[in-house]
């Protein structure tokens, strides 16, 4: 297959798999489910048409509305899907191929855990152990990193935050850190091995200083009592650190 087939192929694929994606983050927190039924307005009820569901396109051709009662879509539903699709194209032209079917599949198991975070500050253990399972299949594949190193990443990874967590519990009296967070940065240790880790989290905390001083340019100021998803800022930075790693390699 030719190179330039592999952008195009990752990002409809990525615009489609968004669209599941925002239907996950949108109505799992809520305990509904996203695999029963058909897709229906979350305003009317209405069972969605074909013409309803295509990624992007139905949303924009709507105005953002139901075209029945004319409620309000939630947004996050093209800002995910757009965001896939992103992920699949970048994939696709830095690594065209087995790898870059590889890291688009997790830079969309990123964006579900972050936007979970986002949402709901949940990081679902089902969600972390198939992104881990994942970062170990691909290392047997044989895409790099190799194995090893992605196994002494995954082990570091936990291992670190882990103990932040624990040692902040120890000084303050209280978490500092969700329970989840040491999980996902351990996944995230399986799919780039431990060399990148420090780059993640430079990523990650430069994230949240960023949101903080736009906050704060905004007007609402960051203050101690503000909670702040360090898993979602941790799968912000672990996709740009994978785009380096493939970049470096090539």
């Amino acid at each position: 297959m030719d190179d330039w087939i592999w952008p195009i192929l990752l990002g409809g694929f990525g615009a489609i798999i968004g669209s599941f994606i925002a239907t996950i983050v949108v109505r799992w927190p809520e305990g509904r489910s996203v695999v029963h039924g058909r897709s229906a307005c979350d305003g009317c009820g209405v069972a969605l048409g074909a013409r309803d569901l295509v990624p992007l396109l139905s949303g924009l051709v709507a105005r953002g509305r139901c075209r029945t009662c004319g409620a309000r879509i939630d947004p996050l539903h093209w800002q995910i899907e757009l965001t896939a699709l992103v992920i699949g194209v970048a994939a696709g032209l830095v690594a065209p191929g087995v790898a870059g079917a590889g890291g688009a599949v997790f830079g969309w198991l990123l964006l579900t855990l972050g936007a979970l975070d986002l949402v709901a500050f949940w990081l679902p253990d089902g969600l972390t152990g198939t992104l881990a399972l994942a970062g170990l299949a691909t290392g047997a594949l044989g895409v790099m990193p190799v194995l090893l190193n992605r196994v002494i990443g995954g082990a570091a990874g936990f291992v670190a935050l882990w103990a932040v967590g624990a040692g902040y519990r120890l000084l303050r009296g209280r978490d500092g850190l969700g329970g989840g967070d040491p999980k996902l940065l351990g996944a995230i240790g399986l799919w780039l091995g431990w060399r990148m880790l420090p780059t993640v989290v430079l990523f990650a905390a430069l994230a949240g200083l960023g949101i903080a001083v736009l906050g704060a340019l905004r007007g609402r100021p960051t203050t101690l009592s503000d909670r702040m998803p360090f898993g979602a800022l941790l799968a912000i930075a672990a996709y740009p650190a994978w785009l380096m790693l493939v970049g470096m390699a090539s």
